[in-house]
């Protein structure tokens, strides 16, 4: 380290790519908020960790609120990048030790509403007129119907507000007509959604769809309408898998005959860094566009420890929904810098991972937890020092001078001593670049930061241009300075991969016996490819399902609808960009 601050060069002027949050355009899942940890002592046998889940997001009063489970309390935002905390606990019984699990949220005219998961019937929903602040009072002291995994919709156009709930691996999602001025249920409560795995191959249990010993849960329920029609929108098969997605059923009526559409799951993402796009919720930026939230996926010390992803969404011209991950973990346009795009191709930036399995040093290594593992873009496992000092570092190799446009820090767990909901706490580091690994120039400094950033994401006023990044840990809120992602972001300076050669779609025939439920890739693999994404849909002009694989020549595919006809693309990428997609190969 003696030579590191040899020679730093401190001046921003004279470096040319300061950080400014203000001019920032971009995000990256998942997005960085000040999570909580785990408040249950029984979730953390393994270590304790931050988790939470099934999260909501409302725009209101030109507004973002965001609702996640246990979390006391929300956060706000005017933007989708910068959230504010509101600490609230809206239990009432201070004996229980976590706060709003599946929490609903919905809007009346000028009063935004927030109820919790109970199977009883003691639980308040609350209403405020200026959520900014704590400044929230008891709409109705109790729902009578109780709700778990509650969502309510508001139907403007008829007055008339809904409540859907339900989580079961044996029961449907149910819906009843909810009054509007004394907030109870005075008709019948009706079936709306159950699950069909033998015919839907995503909903099936089990990280890969394999359903060999427990049937699958449907839950998180929310409700979108467009076009008057009515969007049911659910998630399966469980939240400790990659394949955590959001389906759809559409409906002409809010409590009834709702049709399984065709393109489903809408929200899904099994493959990358950030894994899983269940649980969620829908929701309208400034500017008229739709955006989905959902739980993603960790599950390393818990099944239940969980993060939060926002992805571009929205419906096509033939009112199909959709929701759009490919590259959903690399940097996203914000959606004031999203106007006028099409949603349905994504909002991915085009800069590229730079340092997928590149070479790493690091200060220590605490046992098996592995440099590398801080660059084998899987959230799940990571890097950890042998303490959470100050000094402790760790350096990436780009493999050559590269031009960085953002950085993402995500932080791992390692040691943490904390539980429930901790304000206060706050990260501290410096980066710094070098050409030659000798010489380094800071990059970011966040010596001051007063922040928890568990998942820091960087974005630069200016792109540098550096061969080695080095991050120095300063300061840590709990436990050792450990890494799941050192994420560099950019411009490489070699050659993209060529188009994927001799792409096989297998897959049972509709005339024999087999399991047309799941699909089996194979491609030629590409020398100069980090991974591939194979886009998937059920027409060729509506391929908005994605799969990113990483190093791999092959993937099974378990999520398909055993009695339709398929339509998928492959393409490669690296540092450099993405290859052409090869023609659309039909499986019937």
């Amino acid at each position: 380290m003696k030579n590191l601050f040899k020679y730093i060069i401190i001046s921003s002027i004279l470096l040319g790519f300061s950080l400014m949050d203000a001019q920032q355009k971009t995000y990256c899942n998942p997005i960085n908020i000040d999570y909580g940890y785990t408040p249950f002592e029984s979730f953390s046998s393994q270590g304790k960790h931050r988790a939470t889940a099934d999260p909501v997001i409302v725009n209101f009063k030109n507004k973002y609120f965001l609702f996640s489970t246990n979390q006391e309390g929300y956060w706000w935002s005017e933007d989708m990048l910068h959230w504010k905390f509101v600490y609230r606990k809206f239990l009432r019984d201070d004996t229980y030790t976590h706060d709003l699990n599946a929490p609903a949220v919905f809007a009346i005219k000028d009063t935004l509403y927030v109820y919790g998961s109970t199977w009883k019937s003691d639980f308040p929903i609350y209403k405020s007129t200026n959520p900014t602040v704590d400044d929230w009072e008891i709409a109705v002291d109790t729902l009578k119907v109780g709700a778990w995994d509650p969502a309510f919709h508001y139907d403007e156009d008829k007055d008339k507000l809904y409540l859907y709930w339900g989580s079961s691996n044996i029961w449907p999602l149910l819906g009843t007509e909810i009054n509007t001025k004394t907030m109870q249920s005075e008709g019948y409560t009706v079936p709306i959604v159950k699950l069909f795995p033998e015919d839907h191959g995503w909903e099936r249990f089990g990280e890969h769809n394999d359903n060999v010993f427990l049937q699958p849960f449907i839950e998180g329920a929310w409700m979108t309408k467009h076009n008057n029609k009515y969007y049911m929108q659910y998630g399966a098969p469980a939240t400790e898998f990659s394949g955590y997605a959001d389906g759809v059923y559409v409906s002409e009526d809010p409590l009834g005959s709702f049709q399984y559409q065709q393109h489903n799951p809408f929200s899904y993402k099994p493959g990358g860094f950030v894994r899983g796009a269940g649980h969620g919720a829908t929701f309208q930026d400034n500017f008229n566009n739709y955006w989905h939230v959902s739980t993603t996926v960790i599950s390393t010390k818990n099944n239940f420890e969980r993060r939060l992803g926002i992805w571009p969404a929205g419906f096509d011209a033939d009112d199909v929904m959709y929701c759009n991950t490919a590259y959903g973990d690399y940097p996203t346009l914000l959606p004031e810098f999203a106007k006028g795009k099409d949603f349905s191709k994504g909002l991915f930036t085009g800069w590229m991972l730079l340092n997928y399995q590149k070479p790493v040093q690091v200060s220590s290594s605490l046992g098996g937890y592995h440099p590398n593992l801080a660059v084998d873009e899987d959230i799940k496992t990571y890097w950890s020092a042998k303490t959470g000092n100050k000094g402790e570092w760790f350096q990436t190799d780009l493999g050559h001078i590269s031009t960085i446009h953002a950085i993402q820090i995500n932080y791992a767990d390692q040691d943490v001593a904390f539980m429930g909901k901790t304000l206060g706490k706050f990260h501290q580091y410096k980066i710094y670049g070098s050409n030659d690994g000798k010489k380094w120039q800071i990059v970011v400094d966040k010596s001051k930061n007063k922040t928890d950033v568990p998942h820091d994401y960087i974005e630069m006023e200016k792109p540098a241009s550096f061969r080695y990044l080095k991050m120095e840990n300063l300061h840590m809120p709990t436990g050792k300075f450990a890494l799941s992602g050192f994420r560099v972001f950019g411009e490489g300076n070699g050659s993209k991969p060529a188009a994927v050669e001799n792409f096989i779609v297998l897959r049972s025939s509709p005339k024999k016996y087999g399991e047309r439920r799941s699909i089996w890739f194979k491609w030629q693999q590409n020398t100069l490819a980090d991974g591939y994404v194979i886009y998937w849909g059920k027409s060729a002009d509506k391929l908005y399902g994605s799969m990113m694989v990483y190093s791999k020549n092959e993937y099974y595919f378990t999520g398909a609808d055993r009695a339709d006809a398929y339509y998928f693309q492959i393409e490669a990428f690296n540092a450099n960009g993405m290859s052409e997609r090869t023609e659309i190969k039909k499986s019937e």
